[in-house]
């Protein structure tokens, strides 16, 4: 997969971005060059490689899936500065 000129101005435009000429036509040969390594990363056998969030071995904390009451409403809306049978109330944004 190759970006061209015109690819590269279209996404700096949809992205908000100011490009001159000189930046875009840079901008294109780095994104080939980010897309070529991207490409041979697919090339790579991973057969048989378990899916990690990272390099060094770990545990993930786990808690007990316990059911619980809730019935805390009063508690949550406690420090609202507003609020009215157990909901908050903001003020009006849209007219």
């Amino acid at each position: 997969m190759s970006v061209d000129l015109a690819t590269v101005k279209r996404v700096a435009h949809l992205s908000r971005i100011a490009l001159t000429e000189e930046e875009a036509e840079r901008m294109t040969s780095e994104l080939n060059g980010i897309l070529g390594f991207v490409e041979q990363l697919s090339e790579v056998n991973v057969d048989g490689v378990e899916p990690m969030t990272s390099v060094m071995p770990m545990q993930m904390k786990k808690r007990e899936d316990i059911v619980m009451d809730g019935d805390k409403a009063t508690d949550i809306v406690a420090n609202a500065p507003n609020s009215d049978r157990g909901f908050f109330l903001v003020p009006k944004v849209v007219e």
